[in-house]
């Protein structure tokens, strides 16, 4: 039981819920499919690949990381799938268009995305220098784009459906506190509506862009964070109603079903996992 007690409101008491283990949902369709995963060389990416892995989908990983194609190895190992990594830097769309034609050649054209690369940046919007803002903005939106972009022009060169799934946030909907994130938050807002406009205009060629839009995960990054920074972690929970941080396999459920068929009739939309933090 965890209790709390700010000034002014009732106290309220919950009962702490552990994260669950992992689930085993199956979506048969997702086997053998090839899926590309930006940002898949550790952390949060890395977490969704495993989850695509586990449905028995091939798997290419992008990432800036020089042991990229290592970790790819590893995984493909892991879940006896297809796996290749390819050192890429998703702000640049000729390092985009070659990380494809290898991933065509290795695993086959991809039939799935999943856009994880990203970063965030805690700083007042009045420290906020040029440089800050536009790198945020290049890895947020512009790599979101020039990866969906690729994507789509492969999926239909061959003909095929696909499914786009956006890593956005819960900070595209709001403004978190009490860290200031101005930056991050408008890349993630722009992420939401670049969702929507790709799936107005890829929906009658079968290729549906849905976005996740996480609250407070315990990613590797956000741990190293959030170890560092205990009080700012006390305060993220109190506002969570279901009384904890999400753990990455919280997501796995979500983007295998995004990426199956059995969500067929779903796109334009952005889903947030968040534990409730939001309702608040």
């Amino acid at each position: 039981m965890r209790c709390e007690h700010r000034p002014g409101t009732a106290r309220r008491c919950l009962t702490y819920r552990p994260a669950p283990k992992e689930r085993f949902m199956k979506f048969e369709d997702l086997q053998g499919r090839t899926a590309v995963v930006t940002g898949g060389g550790r952390g949060l990416g890395y977490s969704l690949a495993e989850a695509l892995a586990g449905q028995g989908a091939n798997v290419a990983l992008l990432d800036v990381l020089p042991d990229v194609d290592a970790t790819a190895v590893a995984l493909g190992e892991r879940f006896g799938v297809q796996a290749v990594g390819i050192h890429t830097d998703v702000t640049d769309p000729e390092q985009i268009s070659v990380a494809f034609d290898r991933i065509g050649a290795a695993v086959g054209t991809p039939q799935i995305l999943l856009t994880a690369a990203g970063i965030t940046l805690l700083e007042a919007a009045v420290d906020i220098d040029p440089a800050q803002w536009r790198r945020v903005q290049s890895i947020n939106v512009d790599g979101t784009f020039f990866v969906a972009q690729e994507f789509a022009r492969r999926v239909l060169a061959e003909g095929l459906a696909g499914s786009a799934i956006l890593v956005s946030s819960m900070s595209a909907k709001i403004v978190n506190v009490p860290q200031q994130q101005t930056a991050y938050n408008t890349s993630k807002a722009a992420v939401d509506h670049l969702t929507k406009s790709l799936a107005v205009e890829w929906a009658a060629a079968g290729i549906r862009v849905n976005a996740i839009s996480p609250g407070y995960f315990l990613s590797d990054m956000t741990k190293q964070f959030t170890e560092s920074n205990p009080e700012l972690a006390a305060e993220w929970t109190s506002r969570i109603p279901i009384g904890r941080m999400g753990d990455p396999s919280d997501l796995h459920g979500l983007v295998a079903y995004l990426a199956s068929d059995a969500s067929s009739y779903l796109t334009a939309q952005s889903i947030v996992i968040d534990g409730g933090y939001t309702a608040l």
